[in-house]
């Protein structure tokens, strides 16, 4: 009995974990039905596909470096420090585009998980508020 009820717990303690910013009206829904079709629609959400992100650290550091050398033979030096100053700021600035890309990413990745079980909630009859 208390394998049952664990199981239980940890089953909806999934499903509304997964499906916490969804708010559905369950006036007159059967529980049983609701938790199992919340559980088929979260299942599915997770067939969402995250974006690959480009750049990042390498790339940030070869543009800094081109950069700097181009600004270091403009202002007449032999490029070589503008190149290790301009890719010591592309490394930098690349992982802090990388970064803030991956949050972006995540944050649509999620986004889009919590439409997809919103429309698949609607698609079963279900009154979806937000």
């Amino acid at each position: 009995m208390n394998k049952v009820l664990l199981m239980a717990g940890l089953f909806l303690f999934h499903t509304t974990a997964s499906a916490a910013n969804i708010i559905i009206d369950k006036t007159g829904v059967d529980e049983k039905d609701y938790i199992f079709d919340m559980h088929e629609c979260t299942e599915l959400s997770q067939q969402a596909q995250k974006k690959q992100t480009a750049g990042g650290l390498v790339s940030g550091a070869a543009k800094g470096a081109a950069l700097g050398a181009a600004a270091g033979a403009i202002s007449g030096g032999s490029g070589t420090d503008g190149a290790k100053t301009g890719m010591a700021i592309g490394v930098v600035g690349g992982a802090l585009g990388r970064n803030r890309a991956k949050r972006q990413n995540e944050a649509s990745h999620e986004a889009e998980k919590q439409k997809v079980v919103k429309n698949c909630m609607i698609n079963r009859g279900y009154t979806v508020l937000n």
